[in-house]
């Protein structure tokens, strides 16, 4: 998802899908422990996600205070 995307939704929206993404990454964590991981370039994939998605979330919120 794009960070153009994101500032579309509010922020509780962004919030939940941040939740999905850390679901995701765990269950990529655990397939990668056990060797079942088919493609390990899918955990980058997630955690830029999640960095994204965090750092949208922050503006958001940097942009209410002001």
């Amino acid at each position: 998802m794009k960070a153009s995307e994101l500032r579309e939704k509010s922020p509780a929206e962004i919030e939940e899908s941040l939740l999905e993404l850390r679901k995701e990454q765990f269950n990529l964590r655990m397939q990668q422990g056990t060797g079942q991981l088919s493609r390990p370039s899918e955990i980058n994939r997630v955690r830029k996600e999640i960095a994204r998605a965090k750092t949208v979330l922050n503006q958001l919120k940097a942009g209410e205070k002001k």
